[in-house]
């Protein structure tokens, strides 16, 4: 890859599949030179980098375990060595994990999904803020969730803290880092067709949902995508500490 390209670089966490996915291959399409991040799922991660290329964008992929500081730094490291920069960090990996009642939750499950939800978004803005600093320019988009506002669906509290905390250091992270000409945002996707949902939601409940949903249609990756873009992009330069709803008019603030 030539480093060398004035092309803005992102870097999206959790691109192998999903809203991750759709975001990857959108700013590849805008122009942006994008590092895929993966951890278990390489097939999706090149799938991703496929895309990206076929319309003429340029990629590289990353593998890192986000729940791990040390991976995260080296990750970072990796992608600065090949880009030069990173203009843009989009933090999307996260999971529910699996549903699990109050009465019947453990520590150990509790720390997985804020880990997991949480401390990533810690660890990745950290390690790619410092470079950001020095640049006195840049962008972070975090992925929340309608969980953050409404608290969840059954077994989903945990998920629906964690995505909470996401949402309130987005505002803290966005006061800090403005003196820096960093802007930071994120998006909070209701109930989208993602491999989400076909792992922790039934049909009958799927149903249940969008019945709900006043534009009555389960989201797209892309829908959610096009918005995270448009955070991105220099049309958003005076929006920052905001969390945008993409969810079909599902929670309306």
């Amino acid at each position: 890859m030539n480093s060398e390209r004035n092309d803005p670089k992102a870097l999206v966490t959790g691109a192998s599949s999903g809203i991750g996915q759709a975001t990857a291959v959108a700013l590849g399409r805008r122009g942006y030179t994008v590092a895929v991040h993966y951890f278990h799922n390489e097939k999706g991660a090149q799938e991703t980098l496929r895309h990206i290329r076929e319309t003429g964008g340029e990629a590289v992929g990353v593998k890192a375990d986000v729940r791990d500081q040390g991976e995260v730094e080296k990750m970072v490291e990796a992608v600065l060595k090949e880009f030069g920069t990173i203009d843009v960090l989009v933090n999307n990996a996260g999971s529910l994990v699996t549903r699990v009642p109050l009465l019947e939750m453990t520590q150990e499950y509790w720390n997985e999904v804020f880990t997991l939800n949480v401390n990533s978004v810690f660890y990745c803005t950290q390690a790619v803020a410092r470079n950001m600093i020095r640049q006195k320019a840049g962008v972070v988009i975090n992925v929340s969730s309608i969980a953050a506002r409404n608290g969840g669906g059954p077994g989903a509290i945990a998920y629906a803290a964690a995505k909470g905390a996401v949402l309130t250091f987005t505002k803290g992270l966005a006061k800090e880092l403005a003196p820096y000409g960093i802007r930071v945002n994120g998006v909070a996707p209701g109930v989208i067709l993602t491999p989400f949902h076909e792992r922790f939601t039934s049909p009958e409940q799927m149903k249940r949902m969008v019945d709900m949903i006043p534009l009555k249609y389960a989201g797209r990756p892309e829908e959610t995508a096009a918005v995270i873009a448009f955070l991105a992009s220099p049309e958003a330069r005076y929006l920052t500490g905001e969390t945008i709803e993409v969810n079909g008019g599902l929670l309306m603030d």
